[in-house]
């Protein structure tokens, strides 16, 4: 894998000014990739102000040249493939197929932004002012301040960096300090690109010692956070008293419905992807399945034979499909959600085991949604089946919890699956689906605790940019 031992700010890669030595580690080996010093204070100011001093003029670049520089930005991510999937599976532990999903889906995300330039439209409105015409024109906000997850870490700075830019933004991203090369990877890319210096800054540092500052500094307008709820909370809180503009995709705790008429081998294959692909490290991952009592032991059972035909290990082998936990705090955290469901009663109906940082699935049955694995984000490969008795129960376990960011429900009659999912409180429900469903061209975002904001098409596109009233007096008034 590519190492990048430095920070890249205003079109130059340099020697960061942070206080301590950092490490890139595999998740998987535990060998050092490489180690680079953080980020400080005035690499943050340095790169706010380059974004600052770099959008103004790029904010006037006509449509056409923005999507011009996306076209380069695409062939870029294409001819960085090797690097991509190298820093995919080394850094960030993923397995072929999720290496395949953040590549593919990042040139997507590029692609489907080549439009947004021609998306910043506004209107003429009527007056009731004698001689006044009306104008409100879409403007871009200015600098976003980007800050990235490591469980995907590719497509989630993407997802904010190029809507950004493409809508007339200049960007500063900070990724997780366990998957800083994704970030500059992007970097790279938007540098190959030709794409304006200061346009796009990448700096990694701990959160300690730039995190707030990433969001009080003066110069962005907007923070776009990826990351977990305890976090975006505190985030939000900052830039609420700052009157900063915040977009915020947190966690989840997801649930697949599985109706009385479903086809149970299906729901069960659907199942054992949404819960454990990524090893459960995805904010629309599976943590609950809730089965009509009906077909409960039916589907259990098909659960965990499908479970079972999942291979864990190594990530660099293409039979894998669950890989390792990005890092052994993570796994500790994912072994104590185990421990606090098993005593609080839950019966184990696969027993997973933990070799280094990769955990086996874990199926708990006799689950009651205030078990720890049942009512938290996991984030590791852990899926909790709950018993309902009817539907209407399966609605209300379903919606007891905090979170509601993507879910799923299988029935065989179509039309009665979309009513069911019109009654669960989440942002996103898929239907004879499972949960980890992403496309660029459509609404993203969650409900309550799992964010505040949405993703994709004209929903980003009016994230990343302002309205403004401008009239014209043909007549004077006074």
């Amino acid at each position: 894998m590519k190492a990048y031992p430095q920070q890249y700010i205003g079109g130059e890669w340099r020697t960061g000014a942070g206080e301590a030595e950092l490490t890139d580690r595999n998740p998987y080996t535990g060998e050092i990739l490489y180690t680079y010093r953080s980020a400080g204070k005035k690499d943050l100011d340095d790169a706010y102000r380059a974004a600052a001093d770099a959008q103004k003029d790029w904010a006037a670049t006509t449509p056409a040249h923005k999507r011009a520089m996306l076209e380069g930005l695409a062939d870029a991510i294409r001819a960085a493939k090797d690097d991509v999937y190298a820093c995919m599976i080394e850094e960030g532990g993923s397995t072929r197929p999720k290496a395949d999903f953040e590549f593919f889906t990042s040139i997507d995300i590029v692609k489907e932004a080549m439009s947004f330039p021609l998306m910043m439209d506004g209107k003429i409105l009527p007056s009731n002012i004698p001689g006044k015409e009306n104008y409100i024109y879409k403007t871009p906000k200015g600098v976003v301040g980007a800050i990235a997850p490591w469980n995907v870490p590719l497509v989630l700075a993407m997802r904010s960096v190029v809507p950004a830019v493409a809508t007339g933004n200049a960007v500063v991203l900070k990724p997780a300090s366990d998957t800083p090369a994704s970030a500059f990877l992007i970097a790279e890319c938007f540098d190959k690109a030709g794409f304006p210096k200061g346009l796009v800054n990448v700096i990694a540092g701990r959160g300690s010692e730039i995190g707030d500052a990433f969001v009080s500094h003066p110069v962005p307008s907007l923070i776009s956070f990826t990351g977990s709820t305890d976090v975006g909370r505190r985030i939000g809180g900052l830039a609420s008293g700052l009157l900063k503009d915040v977009s915020l995709e947190l966690g989840g705790n997801n649930v697949m419905l599985v109706l009385r008429d479903a086809d149970v081998e299906r729901a069960a294959s659907a199942a054992a992807f949404g819960a454990f692909f990524h090893q459960g490290q995805v904010c629309m991952a599976l943590n609950r399945v809730i089965v009509d009592a009906a077909v409960h032991d039916a589907f259990t059972e098909a659960f965990i034979t499908a479970a079972k035909r999942l291979k864990a290990g190594d990530p660099a082998d293409p039979e894998t499909f669950i890989g390792p936990i990005i890092s052994e705090t993570q796994v500790k955290s994912v072994e104590g959600f185990i421990r606090g469901t098993v005593d609080a009663g839950a019966t184990v109906a696969l027993r997973g085991s933990t070799e280094g940082n990769v955990i086996s699935p874990w199926v708990f049955t006799d689950v009651a949604n205030d078990m720890p694995a049942a009512a938290n984000e996991v984030f590791g490969p852990v899926c909790c089946i709950l018993r309902a008795r009817n539907e209407d129960e399966a609605v209300a376990l379903a919606n007891d919890t905090r979170y509601g960011l993507s879910g799923s429900v299988f029935t065989r009659d179509l039309f009665h699956g979309m009513q069911v999912a019109r009654r669960l409180e989440t942002g996103m429900v898929h239907v004879n689906d499972q949960s980890i469903n992403d496309e660029p061209h459509v609404m993203f975002g969650g409900e309550k605790a799992s964010g505040v904001g949405r993703f994709n098409a004209q929903w980003v596109v009016d994230k990343f940019t302002a309205e403004r009233w401008i009239s014209v007096q043909t007549e004077y008034r006074f």
